[in-house]
């Protein structure tokens, strides 16, 4: 395993991170926001769990809204009674519907006291390494949002702090705002980035290159579609209802780039997802794509990609067939 810097913090994570939305409780009957039919139960998590541990992953994202809370309780779990504390770097999230009650959501100092406090229980711990805004809340005044998440971090429950899928001027009016008051500034950047979405190369990724920010990318394998040959069907893909509304309208030009990511994969003799992924770390300030798994190749692909070294013809042709796509994944 490579550790990198996270962002110009002294923070060392793996660069590969465990994406845990994929356990907990499993939905049952209509589907609820943060439940999914394909979610693994406890029992089935673990082996996944401890496959990272075995990888060299320190990095743990999940997040309060996943499968309602329940994947960081089989997430503090699993740690707690199979590593120590302090060798895990552990990541959670907070603005996603919680309760139904008027204050059940978003990013107000109310809910974020709360719901860090709800987390802390559900995962074991007196504190978090990084606590990430899921999104952008436009009922709450961030100048709100950064103080309470400055008075997490000095009051101990919080180490550093990130934030999710916004526009760039949004992000650039968080890090100005935590420098002209003095709060914790943002240290990372979860967006959606892959081979298949590249709209943050056009502002993100400049301004977090510019500013020392972390990028932890979400859903780097296109939710399994550069992984697999197009129109393959899964248990999650048949129904991930935010998975298809990402590509419903791009299927086309969608389709060009992950045949050449099978292309080239063959041509090597690795699995797509290796090359996908090796594109994706190579990427100039990308630190540690947040990867799930649900079968074991899923964490042996994720960690071999760290090997593979495009080639700048292959880099080329992965590239030249993108378009350009709408803007995706900020709600």
């Amino acid at each position: 395993m490579e550790y990198i810097n996270f962002g110009k913090t002294g923070l060392k994570v793996s660069r590969i991170c465990l994406g845990c939305m994929s356990y907990g409780a499993p939905a049952k009957g209509p589907l609820t926001p943060g439940s999914h039919a394909w979610t693994l139960n406890e029992q089935d998590s673990q082996p996944f769990l401890r496959q990272a541990l075995d990888l060299g992953i320190n990095f743990f994202d999940t997040a309060n809204v996943y499968s309602a809370g329940t994947s960081e309780e089989v997430v503090g779990r699993f740690l707690q009674g199979n590593t120590r504390r302090e060798q895990v770097v552990l990541a959670t999230k907070v603005q996603g519907r919680m309760r139904d009650d008027p204050n059940g959501r978003g990013l107000s100092r109310k809910e974020i006291c709360f719901e860090l406090d709800q987390s802390l229980r559900r995962l074991q711990t007196d504190y978090v390494d990084l606590y990430q805004i899921h999104r952008w809340d436009y009922e709450t005044p961030i100048e709100e949002t950064l103080e309470a998440l400055h008075d997490a971090v000095k009051a101990g429950k919080v180490r550093y702090i990130g934030a999710s899928s916004m526009y760039s001027w949004q992000f650039a009016k968080c890090l100005y705002l935590a420098d002209l008051h003095g709060w914790t500034r943002f240290v990372s950047m979860q967006n959606y980035y892959n081979l298949i979405y590249r709209e943050e190369e056009r502002e993100m990724m400049g301004l977090c290159r510019q500013e020392g920010i972390a990028v932890i990318p979400w859903s780097p394998l296109a939710r399994g579609r550069l992984a697999r040959p197009w129109k393959t069907e899964t248990k999650r893909s048949d129904t991930d209802q935010f998975g298809k509304s990402l590509y419903e309208h791009t299927e086309e030009n969608d389709h060009q780039v992950v045949d050449r990511v099978g292309e080239i994969a063959e041509k090597r003799g690795v699995p797509r997802a290796q090359v996908s992924l090796a594109w994706l770390l190579s990427k100039p300030g990308v630190t540690a794509p947040i990867v799930g798994a649900t079968q074991p190749e899923h964490l042996a692909d994720a960690v071999a990609a760290l090997d593979v070294r495009l080639t700048d013809e292959e880099t080329a042709r992965l590239e030249e067939l993108y378009r350009p796509h709408p803007v995706l994944g900020f709600s």
